[in-house]
């Protein structure tokens, strides 16, 4: 399938490794040009290299923190000097740290809250004026499964990542009208580095494995397996495309169908 961005202009946030390099990996193949964000010099020059040996849509990169006061205008700068504009925007952030809901404090909450909650919607309001004014946009949010079924020890997360949802909602309808659709990608247990940290913290946690851990999550999955980054990234390469210009507003689920809710 012609996914129709050839050309177009990606920006995608947190793609120094895991799901957003996957995305960018993705959109790259059909022949966009991205602009990969993270906080690893290093490793970004080198997905980049990576990108660009294959021939198809070109890399560069920006360091970037979420965490930043400064990130949103530091982003809306770097697309401007190195894309000349924007067509797709892929928002994606690192997850917060493990805990329960009692050890939700609120200084972590206003911490994690700028740079998964705040961050997120204030840059996509900054490219919305070009978005609207070529008639054609694409905005895609990463979030988690959690925002369908809560996640054990991750309270932060479901909580800060489900405020997304109604916004998500809201932003596409009001935004449809004009060519630009907004949709969110939901990971399961997709095998990331992420993925690795998540069950070294629940092993400790409950006194097993990591072992243990992997093997107890990878039964509750009906594929049997974990997911891999490109199945992940196809799927979103896909909402991003020209022949999804018709799907917005939705949440799609990448879980193997580990998902129990309809």
């Amino acid at each position: 399938m012609d996914l129709g961005i050839s050309g177009k202009r990606a920006l995608v946030l947190a793609s120094s490794r895991g799901l957003g390099l996957g995305i960018a990996k993705a959109l790259a193949r059909e022949g966009a040009n991205v602009l990969l964000v993270g906080r690893s010099g290093d490793r970004l020059a080198e997905n980049c290299k990576a990108i660009n040996a294959e021939g198809k849509g070109k890399a560069d990169w920006v360091w970037g923190d979420l965490s930043d006061d400064n990130f949103v205008e530091a982003m809306t700068v770097a697309v401007k000097e190195k894309l000349g504009g924007i067509d797709i925007l892929v928002n994606n952030t690192g997850g917060p740290t493990p805990g329960t809901a009692e050890e939700m404090t609120a200084d972590k909450l206003e911490t994690f809250f700028q740079s998964m909650v705040l961050r997120v919607i204030t840059l996509t309001n900054a490219f919305l004026p070009q978005m609207k004014g070529q008639g054609w946009g694409r905005i895609l949010t990463v979030a988690s499964s959690g925002v369908f079924e809560p996640i054990s020890n991750l309270a932060l997360s479901n909580t800060l990542r489900s405020a997304l949802v109604g916004w998500n909602k809201t932003i596409a309808t009001e935004v449809a009208g004009f060519g630009i659709t907004a949709n969110m990608l939901l990971p399961g247990r997709i095998h990331t580095d992420r993925i690795d940290e998540l069950d070294g913290a629940n092993a400790k946690r409950q006194g097993k494995s990591v072992e243990e851990i992997r093997a107890a999550s990878v039964k509750s999955i009906p594929a049997g397996r974990l997911g891999k980054v490109e199945e992940f990234a196809a799927a979103g390469a896909f909402l991003c495309s020209e022949p999804a210009s018709y799907v917005t507003g939705t949440m799609l689920r990448v879980d193997g169908g580990a998902s129990k809710s309809v």
